[in-house]
């Protein structure tokens, strides 16, 4: 095997180190660095995929370490940063176990179900021009961006409600049931990987493209939830084509 067969694993192999690198910061207490390391592994994650196609280098441990990296960067990474905003919650309630409060655990059904959303993915055969259920990076995205909204806030006190809002743990807790019922829902999904860059095939995904820069030029960090929740409705409203299963 050529060197260059070698390279999209690379690149899935620097998604799972950024994301571990991601975990490291929650615990040393910096959730907005975890945030910007989640970000380079999504940069890795679309990367890879990407060299792949370009490369003819597809492989079945290609496909299978994909996965595993992924479960990492965006299903224990922002696991782990809710769980962390969850106990600096104000609102926090009460529900001991020795010393130890297990209501923050909650945040640990998002690793739980992404893991179950990306092994559905890997033997689904209709998930192939679009998706069922939310994506795992999408689903990282969305509470990825808390701390940074929160950060946001400080120096813009424009943002400071939904900041608060943001970390209520009665709102973190309710997020985290939705957003995992969402990773193994049947709703369809659009993906991006495009097959051309025709409008007339891709109109729907450029407009939640533009829709997605237009909001993120305006609102920043605080736009992010919005894009994602926007993704999803329009989806929705528009109800890509499955592929039928072979």
């Amino acid at each position: 095997m050529t060197v260059k067969k070698h390279i999209p694993n690379f690149l899935t192999c620097m998604n799972l180190f950024a994301g571990s690198i991601g975990i490291v910061c929650v615990f040393n207490g910096n959730s907005q660095l975890a945030a910007l390391f989640m970000a380079i592994a999504l940069v890795f994650d679309y990367s890879d995929g990407m060299m792949a196609r370009l490369l003819h280098a597809k492989s079945e441990i290609g496909l299978q370490l994909d996965s595993l990296s992924d479960v990492v960067s965006f299903g224990v990474l922002p696991g782990f940063i809710v769980m962390k905003l969850m106990e600096q919650s104000s609102n926090l309630p009460a529900c001991f176990a020795g010393n130890t409060n297990l209501c923050p655990y909650l945040a640990l059904i998002i690793p739980v179900f992404s893991a179950l959303r990306l092994a559905k993915f890997n033997i689904d055969t209709r998930q192939t021009e679009s998706f069922l259920g939310v994506p795992t990076p999408a689903n990282a995205i969305f509470f990825g961006s808390f701390p940074l909204i929160i950060m946001q806030s400080m120096n813009h006190p424009a943002y400071a409600p939904l900041a608060a809002f943001l970390s209520n743990w009665w709102t973190l807790a309710v997020l985290v049931i939705v957003f995992s019922g969402l990773l193994v829902s049947e709703i369809p999904l659009y993906s991006f990987k495009f097959r051309n860059l025709a409008l007339r095939q891709n109109y729907i995904r450029y407009i939640i493209i533009t829709s997605s820069i237009v909001l993120l030029a305006v609102l920043r960090f605080a736009a992010i939830p919005f894009v994602i929740i926007l993704y999803i409705l329009i989806s929705l409203a528009a109800r890509p084509k499955q592929t039928k299963p072979d």
